[in-house]
């Protein structure tokens, strides 16, 4: 079975091999960069399910292949939730800025204490086929905010976040134990369990 993963991450591409290679070995998982380019479709809706239900029926529509696909981004409780869907987006950059985005998330943070800077990564997978099934499942890796980015590793708000259970950032970890954890590892495992 050839199954697509709507993304051009060649990291997350890898990471889904492997939970497949584990849950679904049947499974052949290609990115983006191994079908024919097609117009991909914003991610314009307001939940992480909405945006990843986007990305995956666009890669039914252009491919015909069973696609998957994954919105993601941070959950801070003292920001009702913000930037959730707007994480890659959150300094206004169309550019995906993560140097802009943290320093922003960090000025917004500015004044509130340690003890209330608690949030969650969260990651809503989808799979579409080409018989119109769908599903999607969640996952998240709670932790909190720290006040100035430590590590090299990982993206995005990796250098910010300490997950629950750990001292060290997400940036600072290896994938290997980032993935063991991380909210896009737990949505992709549920969902190789069910292909």
């Amino acid at each position: 079975m050839r199954v697509l993963l709507a993304t051009r991450n060649a990291g997350k591409v890898d990471e889904l091999r492997q939970i497949l290679a584990e849950a679904a070995p049947h499974v052949e998982l290609v990115g983006l960069d191994a079908v024919e380019e097609y117009p991909e479709t914003p991610e314009t809706e307001l939940t992480f399910a909405g945006n990843a239900l986007l990305k995956a029926r666009d890669g039914v529509k252009h491919t015909g292949l069973a696609t998957i696909a994954d919105d993601s981004g941070l959950a801070v409780d003292a920001l009702n939730g913000m930037p959730g869907v707007l994480s890659a987006r959150w300094a206004g950059s169309t550019n995906k800025d993560d140097a802009a985005n943290n320093a922003l998330l960090l000025d917004q943070l500015a004044d509130v204490p340690d003890g209330l800077r608690s949030a969650q990564f969260v990651c809503a997978a989808a799979i579409v086929r080409p018989d119109g099934r769908e599903l999607v499942v969640h996952g998240e890796m709670p932790g909190r905010v720290i006040r100035e980015p430590k590590g090299a590793n990982g993206f995005g708000y990796d250098p910010l976040f300490v997950p629950d259970g750990f001292e060290l950032t997400s940036a600072e970890i290896s994938a290997a134990e980032k993935n063991a954890i991380s909210h896009r590892g737990k949505a992709f495992r549920e969902l190789a369990s069910r292909i």
